[in-house]
């Protein structure tokens, strides 16, 4: 029998959607993951054989053949665990196969457990575009899920739990869960106040925070550039929720968004060290990912004592200055990022 689940990948800071295909024949024994998976994704196997089994579910003793459709597209990370586990449970008739237009996003651990997984945000965003009616995420992604407007959040602890919702043995989950609220009460690193004396120094902030411009600092060693700078985020106006949920994606996809902090609310501050390659600062890689210039998005990008940058880093940033964003090409293709 050969079932379809929906899932999503994410190319640069947004989404693309990904039709897991299992099919279970007759054969010797196996479990093949085709559709240009990295390594991560191969690694699924052994922990979606060992979540169905302590899951109290039967792993199909058979030859199974994992599509990850596209193929064309590369499939990075742990995400991909539950749609291949849900797709072998239908594909085996141990879940009746009525999702109809429904996405599932998770890690699982060996136990069946739900794990945090990088990239939610973004990915619940484009299933919202796309119109599917509901994500299954895991229940430690719940609060960043629901960001999103649109889909019913349905979040399980468990590989068995939600094995259990789909055979009708437990009550639906609420299918919406409180977004976090905006905290206005944020204590800054660095007080303009508690700066004595540059008053000149801090009228030019002041002026480049009222009007979004850059600033070149220059003085001595010690005269208060750099606390001037890591001062400068607290006194730009307060994100609005789309900028907020902006750089949520941004830190969700790159990995920084800490389990307990569900959406950004602090202007983000950067300040990479002057031997930073032209990659980690606008973001590359073979499989394209944000760098300093996109971390620092709706924030402050600081580059610390500039003459010792390199004059190949110096010159990447006159792009993205100029079209404010940036353009990032491969051999796989073109993305573009804040």
């Amino acid at each position: 029998m050969l079932a379809k689940v929906l899932t999503c990948a994410i190319w640069g800071l947004e989404g693309a959607l990904v039709e897991v295909e299992v099919d279970i024949a007759a054969g010797l024994p196996s479990f093949t993951v085709v559709g240009l998976p990295d390594t991560a994704v191969q690694e699924s196997r052994e922990r979606v054989r060992s979540a169905i089994r302590n899951s109290g579910c039967a792993f199909p003793n058979r030859k199974i053949t994992v599509n990850l459709a596209p193929a064309d597209l590369k499939k990075e990370g742990p995400a991909y665990d539950l749609p291949i586990a849900i797709g072998v449970l239908i594909s085996s008739e141990q879940v009746r196969n009525e999702l109809g237009s429904t996405m599932f996003l998770g890690e699982l651990s060996l136990d069946g457990g739900l794990r945090h997984t990088h990239g939610i945000l973004p990915m619940v965003a484009f299933a919202a575009e796309k119109g599917t009616s509901q994500v299954f995420v895991p229940a430690v992604d719940a609060q960043e899920a629901s960001l999103i407007p649109g889909p019913g959040i349905r979040a399980f602890d468990s590989l068995s739990q939600l094995v259990s919702y789909l055979r009708g043995e437990i009550p639906a989950p609420e299918s919406r869960i409180e977004s976090p609220s905006r905290d206005k009460q944020v204590v800054p690193a660095v007080d303009f106040r508690d700066i004595k004396g540059q008053e000149h120094a801090k009228r030019a902030m002041e002026v480049a925070a009222a009007g979004g411009h850059n600033v070149v600092m220059c003085g001595p060693p010690g005269s208060g550039k750099t606390l001037l700078a890591r001062g400068l985020p607290y006194i730009l106006p307060e994100m609005t929720m789309g900028e907020a949920i902006e750089v949520t994606k941004i830190y969700s996809v790159s990995g920084l968004l800490p389990q307990d902090t569900p959406l950004v609310q602090q202007r983000p501050f950067r300040a990479p060290h002057y031997t930073i390659s032209n990659a980690g600062l606008v973001g590359g890689g073979s499989w394209p990912r944000p760098g300093e210039i996109s971390l620092s998005h709706r924030g402050v990008l600081f580059l610390d004592e500039l003459p010792e940058f390199g004059h190949a880093s110096l010159e990447v940033l006159r792009q993205p200055l100029e079209d404010r964003v940036v353009t990032i090409s491969r051999a796989q293709g073109w993305l573009t990022q804040y």
